[in-house]
């Protein structure tokens, strides 16, 4: 099982490697999750993966934010920059970053980043069919499920082990964008999540500030169920942190065992927020997963020893064997060879009689063997030395630099890889009708009869509800209202079974469409039969990731509520294309159900709401598997801009109801329908019209 470090600057990529990191990630130009870290410039970068690869360490560059349509060219090329510069891998969310790469790159490995919100068996796969060799789990998932997934997974699982925890999956945070401005999914979150919530008058809490994650004690476990990379979050740490955590993994690893009492206090000094938590993995959510970073002193003298030992040089050394034959009357020979095979061969010159005293076999092996300065260290020696010879030691000095150069090319040797410029392709028109109005319900009791009757072009309604009251779904039909089932964007593969009957009953209630907001469902879609529309959770972000998904069978999409609308008109429309244009968004999907963890007990049926520090209230609903979804104060209302959405090329607009009463949805229907004088008391017109970082 590989260690896999941060390495959010050049310092802290060396301490990884000193500590005995398998590999680092990090971020090369503006195209990554942690825009605030140090990152690397070009010839930073080349020198990392010079300095890895000598070293046995791989690289892997991270590109995975989602890119407009503008900054897709330079994404790519920042790719194609890395790959020629050596990068073993580039780690990715955008789908239509992928499908650029997979043209423009096809020999570079491709992983899926923890922002693509692979959480099942069947996400996994449908990464491995679009050509990624990698997923990076999310890291909501207990060992029963990690276990699952390796066991039939057809590429390499890589899981987080130690780090920051998130309390949203990652890759379906709105929170710091929609409340300010600084996108989770560009690189630039503000981490709202660490402020203090309540859920009465007062924000007199964190009940969104998880623990940092350590499975410090669970690494046997993680290796035998098939886990190929164990990976330590922490770009924005120190190199010190990452010397100090990624020396406990590698050295509890190499040698067979768990960390022991001194390198958990080790970890806990060198950050926590209350110390950690295995909660996830598991399986034992709760209050006890939360705590808040308590402000205090830098552990100074640790830090000062992590500092010391990195700035001193090399940590494991490069085990290599030595070969040399000396004989009468031909030239010396010197080689070395590695673990990986290469070999590196030197002649010297033809040894002389020995006048006084002849050269030993000890004596070449010895010189041999000093490798000092180097990050090699001689781990065996087979020579054939004749008596009676004479050979000056400075000869074989140079002999073993010689060797050990050659040996360096070869390990830093770049690959040979095809690339090519990247082009965008056909752009498909826009639509040019008048866009239909969908109604997206959460609750069946909101599908009145006042409402079929006034005539949405398509209401939706979560698979569960649909299933709970097939009747309501079934009378719309007859009403000639298409209906389609609105999909979790989280279920787990133990909750596959239960929401394969719910969407076989949806099914026999008429319903033709459901939306996906996550890969991993498209399988079961495709298997019933249904036609697939995209929902807000594929994060399409630009017109390369439009004509993915229509590749995988899409039949609509819904476009990130990231982008302005003037984005949104400039997209390519592969397929039809539709917005979220009222209501609620939706900030968070979170795991842990944060009105369980304030109560002790489930109050799903009930109205919660969060407080922030301002007053400012977020109401909490239930989401599919007893998780959470916490929505904005404020609803989106564009009513009144229709003359913006109506010329933006799309199909259709989406009204999202959640909280409203069955009146109220008809109420804002006619109001986009231009009739009526309905408007929310406080409202938002989102990020269609405000740039988002």
């Amino acid at each position: 099982m590989e260690i896999l470090s941060p390495a959010g600057s050049p310092e802290a990529l060396r301490a990884a490697i000193c500590a005995g990191a398998d590999a680092v990630y990090l971020g090369f130009g503006q195209f990554n999750a942690r825009r605030g870290a140090r990152n690397f410039t070009q010839d930073e970068f080349a020198s990392a993966v010079s300095y890895c690869h000598l070293r046995g360490a791989k690289v892997y560059l991270t590109l995975n934010t989602l890119c407009s349509d503008r900054e897709l060219p330079d994404a790519v090329e920042c790719a194609l920059q890395a790959s020629k510069l050596g990068a073993d891998a580039v780690l990715v969310q955008d789908m239509g970053l992928v499908r650029a790469l997979r043209l423009c790159a096809p020999d570079l490995p491709l992983h899926a980043s923890t922002q693509m919100s692979l959480h099942s068996l069947d996400g996994v796969k449908q990464a491995a069919d679009l050509g990624i060799t990698r997923a990076v789990l999310a890291r909501e998932l207990s060992r029963r499920d990690i276990a699952y997934i390796c066991e039939h997974s057809p590429i390499e699982i890589e899981v987080f082990v130690h780090g920051a925890l998130c309390m949203c999956y990652s890759g379906q945070c709105f929170m710091s964008s929609v409340i300010g401005g600084r996108s989770g999914n560009r690189g630039m979150c503000a981490q709202p999540c660490r402020l203090p919530y309540g859920f009465g008058d007062l924000a007199d809490g964190h009940p969104l500030s998880l623990k940092d994650m350590s499975l410090a004690g669970h690494l046997s476990e993680l290796q035998e169920l098939g886990v190929a990379s164990a990976k330590i979050e922490g770009r924005m740490k120190r190199p010190e942190y990452v010397y100090i955590v990624t020396k406990v993994y590698a050295d509890a690893l190499r040698e067979g065992r768990e960390p022991t009492a001194d390198e958990l206090r080790q970890l806990e000094q060198a950050f926590s927020r209350q110390g950690f938590t295995d909660g996830y993995y598991v399986g034992q959510k709760g209050p006890e997963m939360f705590g808040v970073r308590e402000e205090g002193r830098h552990p100074r003298e640790l830090f000062s020893q992590a500092k010391a030992a990195y700035d001193k040089g090399e940590g494991r050394l490069i085990p290599v064997k030595f070969y040399a034959m000396i004989r009468p009357n031909e030239p010396i020979q010197v080689g070395v060879e590695d673990t990986g095979g290469r070999v590196a061969t030197a002649a010297g010159k033809v040894p002389e009689p020995a006048r006084r005293r002849a050269t030993t076999q000890e004596e070449v092996e010895a010189q041999l063997a000093k490798t000092g300065g180097t990050p090699f260290e001689a781990a065996g020696m087979r020579t054939l030395v004749e008596p009676g010879l004479a050979v000056p030691l400075s000869a074989l000095n140079s002999l073993r630099r010689q060797v050990l150069d050659d040996l360096t090319q070869q390990r830093t040797a770049l690959p040979l890889r095809r690339h090519s410029e990247y082009k965008a392709g056909v752009r498909y028109e826009d639509y040019r009708g008048e866009p239909d109005i969908y109604v997206s319900l959460r609750r069946a009791k909101q599908l009145t009869f006042e409402l079929t009757k006034a005539q949405p072009d398509l209401i939706t309604l979560p698979a569960e509800e649909i299933a709970a009251h097939p009747e309501d779904a079934a009378a719309a039909i007859r009403r000639n209202v298409p209906v389609a089932a609105i999909l979790p964007r989280i279920c787990f593969d133990r909750e596959l079974d239960a929401l394969r009957e719910q969407l076989e009953a949806c099914r026999e209630a008429g319903v033709t469409d459901v939306y996906a907001g996550n890969l991993g469902l498209v399988p079961l879609c495709k298997e019933l039969g249904f036609r697939l529309r995209g929902d807000y959770g594929l994060q399409v972000f630009n017109s390369q990731g439009a004509k993915e998904y229509k590749r995988l069978g899409f039949q609509s999409l819904t476009a990130s509520f990231e982008l302005k609308l003037a984005q949104i008109r400039d997209l390519g429309k592969a397929v039809d294309t539709e917005i979220i244009a009222y209501g609620r968004l939706p900030l968070m999907i979170t795991e842990n159900c944060a009105i369980k963890n304030q109560s002790g007990k489930c109050t799903c049926g009930n109205v919660s709401q969060l407080i922030d520090r301002k007053g400012v209230r977020f109401p909490v609903e239930r989401a599919y598997g007893c998780r959470n979804e916490i929505l904005n104060a404020n609803k989106i209302f564009l009513a009144d801009k229709a003359a913006d959405w109506k010329h933006a090329g799309l199909r259709a607009i989406r009204l999202l109801f959640t909280t409203e009463n069955g009146v109220e949805c008809t109420q804002v229907l006619e109001a986009y329908r231009g009739r009526g004088a309905y408007k929310p008391n406080n409202y938002t017109r989102g990020l269609y019209y405000r740039d988002v970082e």
